[in-house]
């Protein structure tokens, strides 16, 4: 069995687009033939949940008992990926708690493969959390990540002072998420399936759907970018898996 690797997508600002890119995770791995199961910790109610039903579950990061179905079952169940969706806020406790729980410890001896999506705001309140979260990432794979899907501006700040923050992760990677057009993006929202099903023109349960032609253009372009991105990053190797011939949005080479 592959050793287990864990991947948390987060940030203690709202509204950011922590879900979004979760989903564009999952799609990436379901593409390149990783298996992949996901939590979503916007309990009780969840959004990445909704997208992707069937590999999700909704836990507490604040209980323990929700906190053994996650780090307890990582070597017992066959997915070698987890994805953790943390919801606004929850950041970092949910990073002190994996401190606590001695993940931290297991990944730094390379007993666990462990990644961070940190997305980013453009307020100086997301330059503090990368301080913030600095201390926690030894060991880890970190990624700053730049998401423009709420057609973000970055950065207001003084490059300078952007820079003094992020140079205090080593070897952190900055990657960017390009703004998906509007009308496409809350299509994908209405149908309430994953990206790639979108683009497959297939409803919730993998029915034929009706899914206009120019959106599903835009959704192919847009995943086929962000994918590139991954790519960049040579993610599949990152979590430990053999990169597969990938099942690309159809019509993307």
């Amino acid at each position: 069995m592959a050793k287990p690797a864990v991947v948390v997508v987060g940030a203690d600002k709202g509204g950011v687009g922590k879900t979004t890119v979760s989903r564009t995770l999952l799609d990436y791995f379901s593409a390149n033939n990783v298996p992949t199961r996901a939590f979503d910790t916007e309990h009780p109610r969840g959004t990445l949940k909704r997208f992707h039903p069937e590999i999700t579950e909704i836990v507490d990061m604040n209980s323990t008992p929700d906190q053994m179905k996650i780090f307890d079952t990582l070597s017992a169940v066959a997915p070698s990926v987890t994805v953790i969706d943390v919801r606004a806020g929850l950041m970092s406790p949910t990073l002190a708690a994996l401190r606590d729980i001695g993940f931290l410890d297991a990944a730094r001896s390379g007993q666990i493969t462990f990644a961070v999506f940190h997305i980013l705001g453009s307020s100086i309140a997301s330059l503090d959390e990368i301080a913030e979260t600095a201390s926690y990432m030894i060991g880890a794979k970190y990624f700053l990540v730049k998401n423009f899907i709420n057609n973000t501006s970055f950065f207001e700040w003084d490059q300078a002072t952007y820079n003094s923050y992020f140079h205090r992760i080593k070897d952190a990677t900055e990657l960017t998420i390009p703004k998906l057009n509007e009308m496409a993006f809350e299509q994908v929202e209405v149908a309430s399936v994953p990206f790639l099903k979108f683009v497959a023109n297939k409803g919730p349960h993998d029915e034929a759907a009706n899914y206009s032609f120019v959106l599903r253009g835009y959704v192919r372009h847009w995943l086929a970018n962000v994918w590139s991105e991954y790519d960049r990053i040579k993610l599949t190797d990152i979590v430990g898996s053999t990169k597969q011939p990938a099942s690309r949005p159809a019509g993307e080479k």
